[in-house]
């Protein structure tokens, strides 16, 4: 073997050891019981946003979210639809998906079946999460005083609506 053939070798195995590293130490455990599902396809059909999304309430299963830009990632998550848009929650526990909405990244996919939407998430905060909080414990069967490290009620807030 020639030297470049060996850095080959090496720049390969570096490559698949960081990609195992980033896919199963990814940091969403599912809400739906899925376990942990980070991944890179949402799959689906694209689909124009329905008018109001309350319909999406209806058993469509579970909603798999993936975030634009590098590097891709998708997980399941809860949610509640609204006339407008989509709740979802996540713990305050710092994770991924939710850092990325914070640094500008908030355009994604969310995907309802084999339907995805081409959606902008933004951050809801203070008071103001609180109702929206509720409507997606209403939905998910979480009680708003859930005990725990983190209530409920400390949860992050997002409203995905169409872009």
């Amino acid at each position: 073997m020639n030297n470049r053939t060996i850095g080959g070798i090496v720049v390969g195995v570096v490559l698949l050891l960081g990609l195992t590293g980033w896919a199963s130490t990814a940091p969403y455990l599912s809400n739906q019981g899925l376990g942990r599902t980070p991944g890179v396809i949402i799959g689906g059909t694209d689909t124009p946003a329905p008018s109001d999304f309350t319909s999406l309430n209806g058993g469509r299963g579970p909603l798999i979210m993936k975030m634009a830009g590098f590097p891709p990632f998708v997980v399941h998550l809860s949610y509640a639809g609204t006339p407008d848009g989509v709740i979802t929650a996540t713990r305050p526990d710092g994770g991924y998906w939710a850092r990325r909405v914070r640094e500008g990244t908030g355009d994604g996919w969310l995907r309802f079946g084999d339907e995805t939407f081409a959606m902008h998430a933004a951050e809801v905060v203070g008071d103001a999460r609180i109702p929206l909080l509720e409507q997606w414990s209403a939905r998910t069967g979480m009680p708003m005083d859930s005990p725990g490290p983190e209530p409920l009620r400390d949860w992050e807030v997002f409203v995905w609506t169409p872009r």
